[in-house]
């Protein structure tokens, strides 16, 4: 009688789980798939040919091609210290890395121009060497790492926590300098940490929209990226389009998971993730 309830509540939180990924997960890209495939694919073949597409994807390549590999060596560097090193100020360190978490997109771009506009604290600086931050791509970029900025950190925290210090010593004791002992013993030990928190931080990446979209000004062709270049043809009406772009950008998040299993076989079927 224990088993069979047993077994009902297992059924029963099963089936709750399939139906909300369906309803959140499942049923909306179908619904993308089917209206991209009903507007048919003469709309889809002119907007991949249409120029600010064409921009756009590879500013949003661009932007993430830049705030990814940035955000990964300030997660690693930044994980080994709060992990490794204890000083005044470490609860303080990393509650402010959380930041990007609880600030609203929008108002980390309102930020970003109040320090970085013409007449911000660091824009008036870089105004004079006629170096433009603000409604221009190292704008862009600065949106971008900072609202990816603590996935790296976040998911190697908890491996360096669990794997400890024993191997890093031993490698110590038998000679190994510190490089070799972080490329060697650290990094093998937190690789799934790293590629995850990768994954994530692209993914953030390439679908930021509030706080790029203050910063870039959205200038179409020019400072736009993919989900500014959807939602601008889709607030003109021009759904067929919008819908074939949103399908490139779930193309690419796709490519990203493909990524990850490749990258998974590569090294090894020792796949765990670590909270």
């Amino acid at each position: 009688m224990v088993k069979g309830k047993k077994i009902s509540i297992e059924f029963l939180l099963i089936t709750i789980a399939l139906l909300f990924l369906g309803a959140m997960i499942y049923m909306p890209l179908l619904a993308l798939l089917a209206e991209v495939v009903q507007g048919g694919w003469d709309v889809i073949v002119k907007t991949w040919h249409d120029r600010n597409f064409q921009s756009a994807v590879l500013l949003t390549i661009l932007t993430a091609g830049i705030a990814v590999p940035l955000n990964t060596i300030f997660g690693l560097c930044t994980a080994w210290v709060l992990v490794r090193q204890r000083f005044p100020g470490r609860a303080l360190v990393m509650t402010i890395l959380d930041l990007p978490f609880s600030i609203s997109p929008v108002v980390v771009g309102l930020m970003l121009v109040l320090l970085y506009g013409k007449h911000g604290w660091l824009g008036q600086i870089f105004d004079r060497f006629n170096i433009p931050i603000v409604f221009n791509l190292p704008g862009m970029v600065l949106a971008t790492i900072f609202v990816s900025l603590p996935f790296v950190a976040r998911e190697v925290m908890p491996i360096l926590e669990e794997v400890g210090t024993a191997e890093e010593e031993a490698a110590k004791t038998l000679g190994a300098s510190g490089w070799q002992t972080f490329w060697l013993v650290t990094v093998p030990n937190i690789k799934w940490g790293i590629l995850y928190g990768v994954l994530l931080t692209n993914a953030r990446a390439m679908g930021e929209f509030g706080a790029v979209s203050v910063l870039s000004g959205n200038i179409l062709g020019k400072t736009q990226t993919l989900p500014l270049f959807i939602e601008e043809v889709y607030t003109n009406y021009q759904t067929g389009e919008a819908f074939a772009a949103s399908l490139v950008l779930a193309m690419l998040a796709l490519v990203t998971l493909v990524l990850k299993e490749w990258l998974s076989q590569k090294t090894g079927s020792g796949h765990r993730r670590i909270h």
